[in-house]
């Protein structure tokens, strides 16, 4: 309390106003200490949700991926490589719901990224029917035209690795 009373005497104020002043800080600073541990435990619930959600988007991704496999994929590439499918095809493969084994898709065409449908879009290696419906959405906020393939970025989901794949496969002309 020495400190306390020699810091009193260099201020000017008395003995009990000096020891308000410190339990009001004391106060301040533990109040501030609590809101901020329990800042720091809702950010960690809100990470372990987005974590947890992550999880399962991609699990549900890989399922819907597995149920809407077409029977037949009856999709013709042209000379230019491009995939070409019928509206009706693509109908079926909307609506097919039989599970099929799991195989590694072997797409090696392009195709035309302002046409394609979600059926063309899921013959490429690592895109789900959800995958497709975000890309499809990304064009349509794009206004139809993507310019750069880095634009592709921006889409959840879509990292430097399927960026090569689709760089691989899309024709962005």
């Amino acid at each position: 309390m020495k400190f306390l009373d020699n810091v009193a005497v260099k201020l000017g104020v008395t003995k009990a106003e000096m020891t308000a002043v410190t339990v009001l800080t004391f106060f301040l600073l533990l109040g501030g200490a609590l809101k901020y541990s329990g800042s720091v435990q809702d950010a960690d619930k809100a990470i372990q949700k987005a974590e947890a959600a992550r999880y399962s988007e991609a699990e549900v991704d890989s399922l819907l991926s597995l149920a809407m496999k077409p029977d037949n994929p009856a999709a013709a590439a042209d000379s230019t490589g491009t995939v070409a499918v019928s509206e009706e095809q693509e109908e079926s493969t909307q609506r097919s719901s039989v599970r099929h084994t799991s195989s590694k898709k072997n797409f090696s065409g392009t195709i035309v990224f302002r046409t394609a449908s979600a059926a063309q879009l899921q013959m490429i290696s690592g895109v789900g029917p959800v995958m497709a419906r975000r890309l499809i959405e990304f064009r349509k906020e794009s206004g139809g035209k993507v310019e750069h393939f880095n634009d592709f970025l921006k889409v959840k989901g879509i990292g430097k690795k399927k960026l090569e794949l689709l760089q691989q496969h899309l024709n962005l002309d």
